[in-house]
């Protein structure tokens, strides 16, 4: 395993320091989330959500697990061209997305400075943003944890591509 310093650390776990916890969004395969159960109840109740339930047969729409506090929106979608999206950002909620099948690329970016290009929606807890993004692969029995200092463009692709994706919706405290 490779620590942050870069050196190797084989046998144990990476926790990595407090700091550093809500900075960056997180992405991992969903058999790893043991190491962060950790970072908050609502993203503990999260991760588990989506490693037992069954997606296979749970279909597309929202469902409730804690009110308002936390729920599950399943989707199903084919995959877009990034030209055609934007990046989003969250006030109220932790973004815990999980790919059930298909796979797309993300783009995130920090919010640090970054200029709206459309002016927050209270009701839809979302502001819109142009700019460069990193993205990154996601594929099936990933998740993704975007905290609200996150950017994130979700459902792009290089080609369409069909994807089934949960998000649960973690509200800050």
């Amino acid at each position: 395993m490779t620590t942050f310093d870069g050196s190797s650390d084989e046998g144990d776990t990476l926790i990595p320091p407090k700091e550093l916890l809500y900075r960056d969004m997180i992405i991992d395969r969903i058999g790893n989330i043991g190491s962060y159960l950790h970072l908050d109840k609502g993203i503990a109740a999260a991760l588990e959500y989506v490693r037992n339930a069954d997606f296979s047969t749970i279909a597309p729409g929202k469902y409730e697990i804690d009110g308002d506090r936390m729920f599950a929106i399943v989707s199903e979608y084919t995959t877009q061209d990034r030209r055609n999206c934007k990046l989003e950002a969250h006030r109220k909620y932790i973004d815990v997305q999980y790919v059930v099948t298909g796979s797309e690329w993300f783009g995130y970016a920090p919010l640090h400075d970054r200029i709206p290009a459309s002016a927050y929606s209270d009701e839809q807890d979302e502001a819109l943003y142009d700019g460069e993004a990193s993205f990154i692969k996601f594929g099936a029995g990933m998740f993704a944890i975007f905290f609200p200092e996150d950017l994130h463009m979700p459902g792009t692709g290089k080609e369409p591509t069909k994807v089934k994706k949960v998000v649960v919706k973690v509200g800050v405290e």
